[in-house]
Order: structure tokens, then C-alpha cells, then sequence
């Protein structure tokens, strides 16, 4: 699974950068437009949801709950600081896909418990598409925490954020992770769309092994 958090660089805003990963074969996009204003997320939530739906793409919508149905999302993300997965879950209903970002096995437990869908696990390393980043983990981070998740059951699938590169992807995967959810690594490479099937072809390499 490769999901595209979407950024914007001085090439591509928000929706036009969405389009570029959707063209290369990303199949999961997450719309984070942290500082931007309701009425700006509404207009490329609908640009982006409707791009999503003609590429057969997960569309999710970050932290914004109260978006979800308007935008026709198929979910939302939430941060450690965003509305608690408990009553985003409450709002929405048990169809509607609910992520939860985790640092640790603790946030992990919790965020399972309260009913999420999936886990973004990070971060990887340091970036700068984050404010107020935790604790880096790195692959022994990784390694460690999914040992744990195997030996307590969970099988929630946990995504592996922040800072991953394409040369990263094989020993994240090897760690035991469902995927890997990647922003500027795709978006500031010379072709986005380009990067996104190389990346796609690399998770299934390894998945093959």
C-alpha cells in the first residue's frame, strides 16, 4: 500500500500534485491542508475527492471530521492532536475509514482501541512537511514496535510516515508494516507521477519476496 499525503511545492498546489501521484498509480490519498481554512479545504476537497473517485482512489481527508461528508471522503486521519479517534469514530458512523497517527505501541493500543481503521506509524525520520514532530524511530524503532504489535495480536494495518525515501522503502517494509505513506519524496521528484510507479514497483517487489 503506498498512500500520498498531499503538500505543494512551487510545480504543484494541493489538487494538482494529487493528480500527479493518481497519474502514476497511487491509489490512497490523504488531503492535508493543516493552516489552510475550511473554505479552502472545501474547494480542493471537491476537486480532489471527485479525481479520487475517477481514479478508483481512497480518498481521506486529514484532522477536519466535520469536512467529511460534504467532501463525500471516505474517511478521515487524525493527528495525536487532533479530535480523539473515540469520538470521530461516534460522528461518523462504522463505515466511514478513521487513521490515527501513533509514535509509540502505547498510541498504537489506544488508537485500536478507540476504533481505528489503520495506523500511521512515524516518524521515520526528521521532515519538514510536519510542525511539531515526535520522537524519530528509524527502522529499529520500527522493528521493535511491530515485533510487539505481532506478539499482541494487533493486526490493525499500521502505515509507516515521515521523511521516507525511495531508497527506505525495502527495510521499512521488512520491519513488518502494511505500507508507506510518503508526501515531498514524491512531489519534489522530477516527474511525481514517475516516482509514484517506481515506488509502487518497489513495494511490490518486496511484497513478492
Amino acid at each position: 500500500m503506498l498512500q500520498f499525503i498531499s503538500h505543494y511545492n512551487s510545480r504543484y498546489g494541493y489538487v494538482s500534485g494529487i493528480g500527479a501521484v493518481l497519474n502514476g498509480g497511487c491509489r490512497w490519498v490523504q488531503l492535508r491542508m493543516k493552516s489552510a481554512s475550511d473554505s479552502e479545504v472545501v474547494a480542493a476537497g471537491l476537486a480532489a475527492g471527485d479525481m479520487c473517485r475517477r481514479h478508483g482512489a481512497v480518498f481521506i481527508v486529514d484532522d477536519r471530521v466535520h469536512l467529511v461528508e460534504q467532501l463525500g471522503a471516505d474517511g478521515v486521519h487524525l493527528g495525536k492532536g487532533d479530535m480523539p479517534v473515540a469520538e470521530a469514530r461516534r460522528i461518523l458512523g462504522p463505515d466511514r475509514i478513521i487513521g490515527a497517527t501513533a509514535n509509540t505501541f502505547a498510541d498504537i493500543c489506544s488508537a485500536v482501541e478507540d476504533g481505528a481503521d489503520y495506523i500511521g506509524l512515524g516518524p521515520f525520520r526528521f521532515t519538514t512537511t510536519k510542525e511539531r514532530l515526535s520522537p524519530v524511530l528509524g527502522k529499529d524503532g520500527y522493528v521493535k514496535i511491530m515485533e510487539r504489535c505481532r506478539n499482541e495480536g494487533i493486526t490493525v494495518p499500521v502505515v509507516a510516515i515521515g521523511g521516507i525515501l525511495a531508497d527506505d522503502v525495502p527495510e521499512i517494509l521488512a520491519a513488518g508494516v502494511a505500507g508507506i505513506a510518503m508526501s515531498g519524496a514524491l512531489l519534489n521528484a522530477p516527474s511525481p507521477a514517475g516516482e509514484t510507479k517506481r515506488i509502487l514497483q518497489l513495494i511490490e517487489r518486496k511484497q513478492l519476496i
